[in-house]
């Protein structure tokens, strides 16, 4: 048993022992409500430079498997758990969590009292971290300065590192319907698939692309992805929303692209004091007062009040969700040119459900608009 250490930005150390790479990492601290879904968690490129909190008490009773990935990699920068699984038992599994995250060189902690750890983070916020193991471990002090040293999260500029190199096709499933171009800011696997599924053939193209590559590949739409960061340093993802929006392409963003968006239409951005992350939590449509349960992971929002009415550049604009919990804004519609987007994750794996039938509307503003 290897002893370590998560360290605080404020003097806060929790201890436990490693698990699966022995070593250090530096991340802003947030926690995940999620009771499932930790590999797609891990996976996911929006937790770039973030350690990971399960509040589930245990983890990697299902072990690691190849095919629910939501990306080439684990992009967290650690994990934290209380009571790692000692033996996986699934069928599809193919080794265990702590091998993979060993094998891949992501350092972790287990047996530290997670609820603790969480209730600090909603009292104090997420702040920067380090886990140590090894011969990273050292006095107290030094590891607090070298985790107050660490880059902050506001002001961090992260997509560029999670963005696709290269452009590619994944193809409709069945007869082709329309073709949306998406703007890769951390997308996850997923989302063509649920795209494909609804005869939607998705070209993902770099963060880095022009109005003219998007515009040759003949878009009926356009997406942008979730993705890691600030949205206020994306500015060049702003500016071809705003073109995009001028043209009046159907456009369609989730999470960072919910916050993209936003500041096309001019809304300012803020970091929120712990973030929303998990599988649980309640959404609020403005229109019609429906809840879903949604699947999130964000650590900023889009100003804005529930129900909100302003105007911008391309007309008429409304807030068109809140979360239950403390009325951020989780979703902007356009009134008088086709667009909208959540920032909540309607291609939720391991789930919920209830907002998947976004993309039929997105199919159906597409339709419209041809």
């Amino acid at each position: 048993m290897t002893a370590a250490a998560l360290v605080l930005e404020d003097g806060r150390i929790f201890r436990g022992e490693a698990f699966g790479s022995v070593g250090g990492c530096l991340g802003e601290v947030v926690f995940s409500t999620g009771m499932t879904g930790y590999q797609e968690t891990l996976t996911d490129p929006s937790y770039h430079r973030q350690i990971v909190v399960s509040t589930a008490p245990q983890i990697g009773n299902t072990g690691w498997n190849d095919e629910d990935d939501e990306s080439q990699r684990i992009w967290v920068a650690g994990y934290a758990v209380r009571d790692p699984a000692r033996v996986p038992s699934n069928w599809r599994s193919r080794r265990s969590l702590a091998e993979e995250l060993d094998r891949q060189g992501v350092v972790g902690i287990a047996g530290l009292d997670t609820r603790t750890l969480t209730r600090h983070i909603r009292e104090r916020g997420a702040m920067r971290a380090g886990i140590f193991s090894g011969d990273r471990l050292r006095p107290d002090e030094e590891l607090v300065a070298e985790v107050s040293a660490s880059a902050e999260m506001t002001g961090a500029d992260l997509a560029g590192d999670v963005t696709t190199a290269e452009s590619y096709v994944v193809p409709a499933a069945g007869a082709k319907r329309f073709t949306v171009a998406a703007l890769d800011l951390g997308i996850k696997t997923n989302t063509p698939r649920m795209l494909a599924e609804r005869g939607i053939e998705t070209h993902v193209l770099p963060m880095s692309a022009s109005m003219d590559d998007l515009l040759a590949v003949h878009p009926d739409g356009v997406f942008l992805s979730n993705g890691p960061g600030d949205p206020a340093t994306a500015d060049h993802a702003v500016e071809l929303t705003r073109q995009v929006l001028d043209r009046k392409l159907p456009l369609f963003g989730i999470c960072f692209g919910n916050q993209i968006l936003g500041r096309a239409l001019g809304r300012e951005t803020y970091k929120l004091p712990y973030g929303h992350r998990g599988i649980n939590i309640p959404v609020i449509d403005a229109e019609t007062g429906r809840v879903a349960i949604t699947a999130q992971n964000h650590g900023f929002a889009v100003a804005g009040e529930p129900g909100e009415r302003f105007d911008t550049d391309f007309g008429r604009a409304t807030v068109s969700h809140h979360c239950a919990n403390d009325g951020a804004v989780e979703g902007l519609r356009l009134l008088d040119t086709p667009a909208f987007s959540v920032q909540y994750h309607p291609e939720a794996a391991a789930g919920p459900h209830d907002a998947a039938p976004l993309f039929d509307s997105f199919a159906q503003l597409m339709s419209e608009a041809r």
